[in-house]
């Protein structure tokens, strides 16, 4: 969370020789109120290659090189299957982004080929694009969620009364996508806000479906604007109930992919001990061996 500037400064007092003056009165100021509820989990993937998801199909390919029988095929299968379907959920989800269609912002939106440049890759002003486009999706879709305000999150990507407005936005580059490719971009709250607060942190995932990773990741800061009076305001009762319930959805994600990118990762494991990674272990040649 980006730290607010505190304005309450200690007045000095003086003294002489000869006569000591009353100290002057401190005065209060109040500090802006912050979004102090940040996740604390690890992610399970925190520490892993961004590539992991293709690593462990080159480990299962190993063993399958090496000769598993029946039971072990069927347990390689069944992994297989796990991260080529919940590929997102392992992925993001770990990380406590929702992957359901009512939290998607994009969901494999084709990379067209001229949102490339010149240097045969997708222009980096893109990525800012994707996100911002994933970021109006993901506001509007509170509206569904939301029926009784469905009109107040429509409106807060209008200039009519309590808007959102884009303070600041961070882009880290992890690859460069080229055409042809699929994008999904994800956002998550990154503290729970408490009441009071006049902004908030969005942490945002821009996935390339070609290469099942993140392309790209930014970090969005948003104020709360009151068009009518000019100003900064508070985030709206409304809004505070539903981010709080989205950012605990986003911890129960966390936890849960979490577990089962663990889980993953120990039945691979122990595939390799039971195939290649093993005493006796004997590469299987297949006919080539015997012509």
């Amino acid at each position: 969370m980006r730290p607010l500037t505190t304005h309450a400064a200690l007045l000095r007092h003086s003294t002489s020789a000869a006569t000591v003056s009353a100290p002057r009165a401190r005065i209060p100021v109040p500090r802006p109120p912050q979004c102090r509820f940040t996740s604390t989990e690890t992610p399970a993937t925190e520490k892993l290659s961004p590539r992991w998801l293709s690593d462990v199909r080159a480990r299962i390919g190993k063993c399958i090189m090496f000769g598993i029988d029946d039971m072990q095929t069927n347990e390689a299968g069944s992994i297989l299957q796990e991260i080529s379907s919940d590929w997102r959920e392992l992925l993001a989800g770990s990380e406590g982004f929702l992957t359901g269609e009512e939290y998607r912002g994009l969901y494999r939106q084709e990379v067209v080929w001229g949102e490339m440049d010149s240097m045969g890759h997708v222009n980096n002003v893109m990525y800012n694009r994707y996100a911002e486009s994933a970021r109006v999706n993901w506001t509007l879709k509170f509206a569904s969620q939301d029926p009784a305000h469905k009109k107040e999150w429509l409106e807060l990507m209008s200039p009519k009364s309590i808007g959102l407005i884009l303070r600041s936005i961070k882009t880290d580059y992890k690859f460069p996508m080229k055409w042809p490719d699929r994008v999904t971009v994800l956002h998550k709250l990154r503290s729970k806000p408490e009441q009071g607060t006049d902004h908030f942190i969005l942490d945002v995932l821009i996935l390339s479906e070609a290469q099942r990773r993140a392309a790209a990741r930014c970090i969005e800061d948003i104020v709360v604007y009151d068009y009518r009076t000019a100003k900064k305001s508070a985030l709206p009762p409304f809004m505070i109930a539903k981010f709080q319930k989205t950012f605990q959805l986003q911890e129960q994600a966390k936890a849960e992919n979490s577990a089962r990118v663990r889980q993953l990762l120990t039945r691979v494991r122990e595939l390799e001990e039971s195939s290649w990674d093993r005493p006796d272990a004997v590469e299987d040649f297949g006919s080539a061996a015997n012509p």
